[in-house]
């Protein structure tokens, strides 16, 4: 079977999109250049803000979605991955708009969190006030039995401040402190496993900074895509 093309729509921000070309790469079995993927990325960074559009009524962020998804498909992509959560609210009108499958962040994230954690009873989120309040996770593990804290409206404000510092470039100390405050909370409050579900908050936020194991949907989604470009 041929490996299938990558295309990443990407930009939502673009540290997380180099996160993710990063994760794919080292998630990648290969030797030689030749054994890696081929990848399309489309860093469109002028897409409208997701979470504006969902929870302001800001600009939609629809059209230009859908535009760079078909701009990766006539590129040549046979597949895509979107390394933004909160994009994912907007997953159906994109899925329809193109002729070629779009692997799920969170589909992939609850599924990996049940391979590893087969006994999981209750699991924090940690994610933009979009992605909490439309509950992109939260029905997902619910489906699947699993229940979900969120962060506390204090602690949530705490998260989107930590979320528009990284995408401002800062990921230092104070902001790891913030995150791991907040993820210490929901660990208290009974959460066995921690979700980073803002693609910025794995870049403060990694597995054995916190008192339970962190898992990072972004490192799903680069699993999800290797395996799927190399057996379908």
């Amino acid at each position: 079977m041929a490996e299938k093309i990558v295309g990443i729509l990407g930009g939502m921000g673009p540290e997380a999109t180099v996160d993710l070309f990063g994760k794919i790469v080292a998630a990648t079995p290969a030797g030689t250049d030749q054994e890696h993927l081929r990848i399309i990325i489309d860093n469109n960074a002028k897409i409208p803000s997701r979470q504006a559009a969902v929870l302001e009524g800001g600009e939609d962020s629809t059209p230009m979605l859908v535009s760079t998804a078909q701009n990766l498909e006539r590129a040549g992509a046979d597949f895509l991955v979107m390394p933004c959560n909160t994009a994912h609210l907007f997953y159906q009108p994109i899925a329809e708009a193109i002729a070629i499958p779009m692997l799920h962040i969170a589909d992939e994230t609850v599924g990996e969190a049940l391979r590893r954690f087969p006994s999981l009873e209750t699991v924090g989120v940690l994610a933009s006030a979009a992605t909490i309040k439309l509950r992109l996770y939260h029905e997902r593990f619910e489906a699947r039995g699993v229940k979900v804290v969120s962060p506390s409206d204090v602690e949530q404000e705490a998260i989107q401040s930590v979320i528009f510092s990284v995408k401002g470039g800062d990921k230092g100390p104070e902001v790891q402190a913030r995150v791991r405050e907040v993820a210490e909370s929901l660990a208290t409050g009974g959460a066995q496993l921690l979700v980073t579900a803002c693609t910025e908050l794995p870049l403060v936020l990694q597995d054995g900074d916190v008192s339970v194991p962190v898992l990072d949907p972004t490192q799903c989604l680069a699993l999800a895509a290797v395996r799927f470009a190399r057996e379908g």
